[in-house]
């Protein structure tokens, strides 16, 4: 047969083949997409420790997405510090809890386009006379806590001349930390500053005195996958365009974040 057949033939498979290999073909077969979020992540996707409920400008876009779909939504936990492992051993389709986009995740995690940014932020005590102003933090003696895993071990990491760096496996050590003194303040971003000023009464907020680390914030999924990576790149940008992404940051205090 002529060579052009067997051409045809072949790009026909091609794509039947990528198609059947396709996560989204699975999802919609099985009418289920797992998504992975951190709960501890307040205004992000955020677990009511008594009532168990879910909220968050990225718990709402989950839902958008499942509706999108025409799946329902299974929630999977995950955290900064398994995020990576979660997403490549497909423990979940996607991951959406505000992921930073940084050179680290990029080696092992594809990204949507980005619709939120943060700058970084700083929490310390009402009582602590060493940490009055930005200016402050980078200094002898002084130190700085971060959580493992998360976009601001590498930043600080980087940044710090003076102060001295601790990295602690979770956040509620790194708050402890704080709490007790033994660190001066610990990093964070817009919406996990807010939480702790919502539901804490010793925590301060330091903002930076300018423009200090913008880190973009994405959905993450494991790379090879072309189908499903244009899917959702769609979705991102039909929930920028049809104003449901604004919707859910007004309702969440984080219109500022919001990337058009």
């Amino acid at each position: 047969m002529p060579a052009v057949f067997w051409g045809v033939i072949s790009l026909v498979l091609f794509h039947s083949v990528a198609y059947a290999d396709s996560r989204l073909d699975r999802i919609l077969a099985e009418q289920v997409v797992r998504v992975c979020i951190w709960p501890e992540y307040y205004g992000i996707t955020y677990r009511d420790s008594r009532t168990q409920t879910l909220s968050g400008i990225d718990y709402d876009m989950a839902n958008a997405l499942g509706d999108d779909l025409g799946v329902e939504v299974e929630w999977v936990d995950s955290s900064f510090a398994t995020l990576i492992d979660d997403v490549n051993a497909d423990r979940c389709d996607v991951a959406m809890f505000a992921i930073g986009i940084t050179p680290e995740r990029v080696e092992y995690l594809r990204f949507t386009e980005p619709h939120l940014a943060s700058d970084i932020y700083a929490i310390t005590t009402k009582s602590n006379r060493r940490i009055r102003e930005w200016a402050d933090i980078d200094r002898d003696g002084v130190v700085v806590a971060v959580v493992k895993g998360t976009l601001h071990e590498p930043v600080m990491r980087d940044k710090l001349r003076h102060a001295t760096l601790a990295v602690f496996a979770n956040p509620f050590a790194r708050e402890q930390e704080v709490q007790s003194g033994r660190a001066d303040v610990f990093m964070t971003d817009y919406p996990y500053s807010q939480r702790m000023l919502a539901t804490v009464d010793w925590a301060r907020l330091i903002e930076p005195s300018e423009t200090y680390h913008i880190t973009p914030y994405a959905y993450a999924l494991q790379d090879g996958d072309a189908i499903w990576y244009e899917r959702m790149q769609r979705f991102v940008a039909d929930i920028k365009q049809d104003g449901r992404l604004e919707a859910s940051a007004q309702r969440h205090n984080l219109l500022p974040l919001i990337i058009d």
